[in-house]
């Protein structure tokens, strides 16, 4: 009687390495490619343009984690009506907004909103939109409170107090 494993289970257990390995390499490219899209060094945060065209600012609304759309053409910020549930926030109104789609009517929330690098709004008034995607929209009420600049793919933010 031989001590030795069936061939099929050595080529499942090989398969299921080798997997395992592509899923490892992939999840780290993917952490790499996240990290070197937000850096912060000496109270500046420079934002790169992500693969999708877009910066990312990483942050969280009311403590729920999430990854904000840089939106340098959007007057406020806003979030998709279904985020506003589910954080359960409370309605302060409603209110009409113009979006690249037309006029839609969404509710304005109130949230304490927090950036990676030390940026923070409390109780800022948010638009909950409905059909907006799940990335909330970072806009020009918290993007014009930051000195920045754009340039060759990167926004900078220089949060240093001016001297």
């Amino acid at each position: 009687m031989s001590n030795e494993l069936p061939r099929s289970f050595k080529l499942i257990t090989v398969w299921l390495l080798l997997g395992a390995l592509i899923f490892v390499a992939v999840q780290w490219w993917l952490y790499r490619a996240r990290q070197t899209q937000f850096q912060v060094s000496g109270g500046v945060v420079e934002l790169r343009r992500g693969s999708d065209g877009h910066y990312h600012w990483p942050g969280s609304i009311n403590g729920h984690a999430v990854d904000f759309l840089v939106d340098t053409g959007a007057t406020g910020t806003a979030m998709s009506a279904g985020l506003a549930r589910e954080l359960q926030l409370e309605s302060l109104g409603p209110v009409q907004s113009e979006t690249a789609g037309g006029r839609v009517t969404g509710q304005v929330v109130s949230a304490d909103l927090t950036l990676q690098g030390g940026v923070s709004a409390q109780r800022l008034r948010i638009v909950a939109l409905p059909g907006l995607s799940e990335r909330p929209l970072l806009g020009m009420d918290v993007l014009g409170r930051l000195k920045w600049q754009q340039g060759d793919g990167v926004l900078r933010f220089e949060l240093k107090p001016a001297r």
